[in-house]
């Protein structure tokens, strides 16, 4: 894997990562397609949006419909009918969301501002996660069947899948882990990426994974230690604290530390407001299920243009009672062709009648919204002037 630093404001930076299989632009933001499917979008709505690169999930598709069963079929490219990059991550964040998160009923914020008000989404409950340090065993939450995930297997997982990018296996803790556990947790994740490194396939682009919670000489331990290695690039995972400001503290403790001629993904993370602060702090990649969930939810995104703030989280909910009769489409500086042919009143109809059409739709813009920006902030990085386009959006620098 190359990848080329085309231009730099400050510490935030535009690139091209170019692969065997082809390229994508950095910053960038990666569409999670859990099953090997964008929610309620196929791969001829993924190619229109122009999306370069996605994510999918590990343990998943292992559980359905197996790994194996993807290989035969010709590897997850073919499986789906998409002819762009796809990651896979290692299953570590389903190790922390079926157990601690879900026994402790937290995000990887512990306040849940990484949910961003998903009412309901993480509730206290059973888990269907145990933790060894051999690695992961995972109790089907229907069938009751257990997945016993070791380095190893996630290693082979991924290369059965044929993915492109690839992570290693890690744990990824709760944010209300105390010091101790997070430092023993680490040392398991060391352990586990090293193993990684013993069974990962040669084709695929291997990135390991920061980790150590909100501890600050925990983390900088863990980008010191994984700097020795030579992957492709690095993800940031793990809790990340108790509040945004945690956030952005982690990165700028880890990111001078990691290679700079590599890409940082920050895994998990992609709210508006958080990706212009954390493209200012070196970030190059980002996933998040936002803006599907969120669309499946009622809410579309917007521009400031239209209206977007910070304060509505760049967002609309469409089931408002004030979009009945509203004849303006749900942004009108978006040329996404829902914007060019349905207004918010119809919009508002489909979801209330729960009209299935609603989900295509909604999803398409919101994603076309988020994959939009980044190509802006691209521009404006490659401009010098990220920080205006930040403070034009957000109100601050």
């Amino acid at each position: 894997m190359q990848f080329k630093i085309e231009a730099e404001d400050g510490d935030a930076r535009c690139g091209i990562v170019k692969l065997r299989r082809g390229s994508f632009r950095t910053p960038a933001f990666l569409p999670v397609a859990t099953l090997a499917s964008v929610r309620a979008l196929d791969s001829e709505d993924l190619k229109k949006l122009g999306a370069e690169v996605i994510i999918a999930n590990t343990l998943h598709l292992h559980i359905r419909p197996g790994d194996e069963v993807i290989k035969k079929l010709g590897g997850i490219h073919k499986f789906m009918g998409f002819n762009g990059i796809i990651a896979t991550d290692s299953g570590g964040f389903q190790a922390f969301s079926l157990g601690d998160g879900k026994e402790h009923g937290v995000g990887k914020i512990a306040n849940n501002i990484f949910l961003e008000g998903f009412k309901g989404e993480v509730e206290r409950g059973e888990r269907f996660a145990f933790i060894d340090d051999k690695g992961v065993t995972f109790k089907h939450p229907l069938t009751g069947a257990k997945v016993h995930l070791t380095p190893e297997l996630s290693m082979k997982i991924q290369s059965n899948l044929q993915s492109d990018i690839v992570f290693a296996l890690d744990e990824c803790t709760s944010p209300l882990a105390d010091k101790e556990y997070t430092a023993r947790a680490l040392e398991r994740s060391h352990k586990w990426f090293k193993e990684c490194l013993e069974h990962k396939d040669d084709k695929q682009e291997f990135f390991a994974i920061v980790q150590g919670g909100e501890y600050k000489d925990l983390r900088e331990a863990s980008a010191r230690f994984l700097s020795k290695f030579d992957v492709s690039g690095y993800g940031i995972g793990g809790s990340l604290g108790k509040s945004k400001r945690d956030m952005l503290n982690i990165l700028e403790w880890v990111v001078p530390i990691l290679p700079e001629e590599k890409p940082k993904h920050l895994l998990g993370i992609g709210a508006v407001e958080d990706i212009f602060n954390c493209v200012e702090r070196g970030i190059d990649m980002f996933d998040c299920v936002s803006p599907t969930r969120w669309a499946r939810r009622g809410h579309l995104y917007i521009s400031p243009e239209a209206g977007g703030t910070p304060k509505n989280k760049f967002r609309i909910n469409i089931e408002n009672s004030r979009f009945r009769e509203d004849d303006n489409p749900v942004d009108d500086s978006c040329d996404c062709f829902v914007c060019k042919n349905y207004s918010r009143a119809y919009l508002r109809h489909l979801f209330t009648s729960e009209e299935l059409t609603y989900f295509r739709l909604a999803s398409y813009h919101n994603l076309h919204f988020m994959l939009r920006l980044m190509e802006r902030i691209r521009e404006a990085i490659k401009c010098g002037e990220f920080l205006e386009f930040k403070k034009e959006w957000l109100g601050y620098i």
